[in-house]
C-alpha cells in the first residue's frame, strides 16, 4: 500500500502563487524510483483533470495545456515528496487538487493526465483563487 498526503492548499487572489506538497509513505512505494507521480484537479461539476506528472526515476515532467508555463512539478526524493508550484493563478484554477501515484509506465504523453492509470490517491487539498 502507498499513502499519499497533500498539503499547501488555500485561498489566494488571482495572480498569486501557492505550492502544494505530496508526501508518499508505505511499503508499496519501495520501488519509488520507478513511480510516476501526478497532480490532478477537480472542480465541482467537472471531470478530474490531469495537471502535471513526473517520472520519479528520470525526472521527466509532463503538463496539461492549461497550466503550461505557470505550474512546475518537482521532486525531493530524500523526503519522498512531490511538489506543485503554482504561479500566476487564475480563478479557473479553483479546484480540489489530488496527488496520485502510478507505475512508471503512466508517465507518457498519452497517459500522464488520465486518472484511470493512477492507482494511489491522496485525500485532496482545496485551492481557491478569487478574482
Amino acid at each position: 500500500q502507498v499513502q499519499l498526503v497533500e498539503s499547501g492548499g488555500g485561498s489566494v487572489q488571482a495572480g498569486g502563487s501557492l505550492r502544494l506538497s505530496c508526501v508518499a509513505s508505505g511499503s508499496g512505494y519501495g520501488v519509488y524510483s520507478s513511480t510516476c507521480m501526478g497532480w490532478f484537479r477537480q472542480a465541482p461539476g467537472k471531470e478530474r483533470e490531469g495537471v502535471a506528472s513526473i517520472h520519479i526515476g528520470r525526472g521527466i515532467t509532463y503538463y496539461g495545456d492549461s497550466v503550461k508555463g505557470r505550474f512546475t512539478i518537482s521532486q525531493d526524493n530524500a523526503k519522498n515528496t512531490v511538489y506543485l508550484q503554482m504561479n500566476s493563478l487564475k480563478p479557473e484554477d479553483t479546484a480540489m487538487y489530488y496527488c496520485a501515484g502510478a507505475s512508471a509506465g503512466a508517465c507518457t504523453t498519452a497517459l500522464f493526465n488520465r486518472p484511470g492509470f493512477f492507482a494511489y490517491w491522496g485525500q485532496g487539498t482545496q485551492v481557491n483563487v478569487s478574482s
